[in-house]
């Protein structure tokens, strides 16, 4: 995979979840690693983000982790990370995952990980990359999102062509070959997509 050298995984820093939400977040993280593919994400130890990083790192794949001073603390960031890059601030830490990935997948998460996947949406919408984007809609957890973006759709505030912004697949076996089948033209303002 001479092109996809590190993914940017955005998911949920919780424990209380879904069985099935923290299967495929470990799941995702060893075959990231199997494949020689470095795991970007948000720097914590804890719920998705710890399953995904040790799962990963156990199966010998580098992991960074990308955190703001603030939430060291709350988040209780990873210490046996590949290595762990410590931001400022909230914007500082997204750019930073942006820079360091080659493509973004969204598991299961709440609103900062809503937050992260809609910028990098809007970025793609607005020309700024052509990285692919995977949402991973595990046993149904982004069908809201989806019927949101249909909705924006319907209303007339989106194009229909914004579904071309980003694949959606079930299965964490699909991650990586939907990234690698992602178009990767550049968007640009005559595109229709605005």
């Amino acid at each position: 995979m001479a092109d996809l050298s590190a993914v940017c995984v955005y998911c949920g820093s919780r424990d209380q979840v879904d069985q099935a939400y923290r299967d495929a977040a470990g799941d995702l993280g060893r075959r990231l690693a199997e494949n020689a593919v470095a795991l970007v994400y948000g720097g914590g130890r804890v719920g998705l983000m710890g399953r995904c990083a040790d799962a990963a790192l156990s199966a010998g794949g580098q992991v960074i982790g990308i955190i703001p001073e603030a939430l060291m603390k709350i988040e209780v960031d990873h210490r046996d990370l590949t290595e762990l890059i410590v931001t400022p601030d909230m914007h500082s830490r997204k750019r930073c995952m942006f820079d360091r990935a080659d493509a973004f997948v969204l598991l299961p998460g709440g609103l900062g990980s809503l937050d992260e996947i809609i910028e990098v949406i809007t970025w793609r919408q607005l020309g700024f990359h052509d990285k692919p984007i995977i949402l991973v809609n595990v046993a149904g957890y982004w069908d809201p999102l989806l019927a949101l973006i249909e909705h924006t759709i319907t209303a007339g505030f989106a194009n229909s062509a914004a579904r071309g912004l980003y694949s959606v697949v079930t299965s964490i076996a699909d991650v990586i070959p939907a990234i690698e089948a992602a178009p990767r033209q550049k968007i640009t303002a005559d595109s229709k997509l605005l």
